[in-house]
């Protein structure tokens, strides 16, 4: 099994998509194809995805049964002593432009913590 999502792509290639796969609901394609076509088609899909975004999973001999690859997503699948993971991007890591001197984001105390919980 297949599964290919697609946001943001042009219609030519959706419309590409559907020679190989049934589209399932907007941008979500599903199917059977071989690896060999499976792996043209995804070739396909990152040369003409354009500013969109895409996802590929698909079944696979392995702990999971599936395995997924992505092109321009924020997230990205990351390998975890063999299962394969999604890492989200750090939202509270600082942005580019600000400056390291910044105080940082107002949490409790320690005392407020004491008070709350009475642990010392």
């Amino acid at each position: 099994m297949t599964v290919i999502v697609l946001t943001n792509c042009p219609a030519g290639l959706r419309g590409f998509l559907t020679r190989w796969l049934l589209e399932i609901s907007a941008g979500v394609f599903v199917g059977n194809p071989s690896a060999r076509i499976r792996d043209v088609l995804w070739e396909e899909v990152q040369q003409y995805a354009g500013q969109g975004r895409a996802l590929l999973a698909h079944t696979t001999n392995n702990e999971q049964g599936f395995t997924f690859r992505t092109h321009d997503h924020a997230w990205h699948p990351a390998d975890h002593e063999g299962v394969t993971l999604i890492r989200r991007p750090d939202t509270n890591a600082p942005s580019r432009g600000t400056t390291t001197g910044q105080s940082p984001p107002p949490g409790w105390s320690r005392a407020a913590k004491r008070r709350r919980f009475g642990r010392g």
